[in-house]
């Protein structure tokens, strides 16, 4: 944090219960640092501004989605170092460190910024979880069914527990890796480690724990068992900002705690802008690569702050034909099937300006010509007005090919 600008910090005792959240919510633009919160350091909307995210990764501003599409495409090997950077704690109690209660009606305390890493037959998975406290040495974590789900699950089919270890307060190329979507067989940490050096940072460093491989640069690491024994968790809130119901989940039992000797953990506001940033960003090359299929110039993507990063998208092309636009929203849905609504634009909106996409659908588009809605459609568990199915809104604010005088905004030479 010694190098952000703006930081805001909170230098008196901090409760748990619901004052973090209180703070963080002020201005979610800026990153806040806790120096006593229950004792310990915590420090949240690090990664709230897609700016700052590129910048700390070396990437020009809109370059990010780019970097993120190479980096799946080309991973790149990790650096495994012997540096000690952490001091092992066998005996702990959770309960101690500078874990919120976010919202009332949550489960309980939260971590939520961990990724956890596994390893199952020589595959590696990276990926975020949330983890709900239980007690002195235990968490809950909310799997759903992808890659750690499928690991867990084989790993119940023989009767094991399995190995894994929830690494806090990391770069922001290994909290994008573990949100992307990719193949079984991919080693996220390699992604991280593409992304850093597309941005000149040089490779992901990790140390060895077991079988495993850790970024060197966390300030805690949780070691320990997913274990076959189910409990409770939730309600927490979801990144639409509304509560996300309570399910049966596993146990992950900790062994040993690794941290920093100034350690601090990061804090996700749930459903706030970090969290929309940490789950969205990394959809966007997705987007990007299925569109592209189908309209080869496509300049940008973007899935907005207003619909959560998640259920609303804009995209930007330059069209070879009429119609260009509605493939290229179609192709979207199909790329990150929870999107519900995509504006299409030309290059020259800037469509991380939200005023001059609403400029767009308000002088280029035509309900009657310009719209499709695609109904009883499959959409995400995250859209609380979601039904079983949903209703998919495209909206085509492109200017017609041709003479596009009316068109164009005026500009001095």
């Amino acid at each position: 944090m010694d190098r952000m600008e703006g930081v805001r910090t909170v230098d008196r005792k901090v409760p748990w219960d619901l004052e973090p959240t209180r703070e963080l919510l002020k201005d979610q633009t800026r990153p806040v640092l806790f120096t006593d919160l229950n004792g310990g350091m915590a420090a949240g909307n690090l990664w709230s501004e897609r700016g700052r995210v590129e910048s700390a990764l070396g990437l020009p501003r809109g370059g990010l989605t780019k970097a993120l599409l190479e980096a799946m495409a080309r991973p790149r090997l990790v650096k495994e170092v012997e540096e000690d950077a952490w001091t092992a704690r066998g005996s702990f109690d959770l309960g101690a460190l500078p874990i919120p209660k976010f919202y009332p009606e949550d489960g309980g305390r939260y971590i939520t910024a961990g990724v956890a890493i596994a390893k199952l037959d020589g595959k590696v998975n990276v990926s975020f979880h949330r983890l709900m406290l239980l007690g002195r040495d235990r968490f809950a974590i909310r799997l759903v069914p992808r890659h750690l789900f499928t690991m867990h699950r084989l790993a119940q089919e023989r009767g094991e527990e399995l190995p894994i270890a929830f690494a806090v307060g990391l770069c922001p190329s290994v909290l994008l890796a573990g949100a992307v979507s990719t193949d079984y067989e991919v080693n996220e940490l390699e992604i991280a480690s593409a992304l850093r050096e597309i941005g000149g940072l040089g490779p992901l460093r990790v140390r060895r724990m077991g079988a495993l491989q850790v970024p060197v640069d966390a300030d805690y690491v949780f070691e320990g068992r997913l274990t076959q024994e189910t409990v409770n968790e939730g309600p927490f809130v979801d990144i639409s900002g509304t509560y996300d119901s309570v399910r049966r989940q596993p146990v992950f039992q900790v062994d040993r705690l690794y941290q920093r000797r100034d350690a601090i953990l990061q804090l996700v506001l749930p459903g706030g802008l970090e969290h929309y940033n940490l789950m969205g960003l990394p959809r966007e090359p997705v987007i990007l690569r299925t569109v592209r299929q189908v309209v080869p110039r496509v300049q940008a993507v973007r899935l907005t702050e207003g619909g959560c990063c998640w259920l609303h998208g804009v995209i930007s092309i330059t069209k070879n034909k009429e119609g260009d636009a509605m493939n290229a929203a179609m192709a979207a849905f199909t790329g990150h099937p929870s999107m519900k609504q995509v504006i299409v634009v030309d290059e020259d909106v800037d469509i991380y300006d939200d005023r001059q996409v609403e400029w767009a659908v308000a002088t280029r588009f035509q309900a009657s010509r310009g719209l499709l809605v695609v109904n009883n459609a499959a959409g995400s568990s995250l859209d609380p007005s979601a039904e079983g199915t949903t209703s998919k809104v495209a909206i085509d604010a492109t200017r017609p090919l041709g003479d596009a005088k009316g068109f164009e905004r005026a500009r001095l030479p």
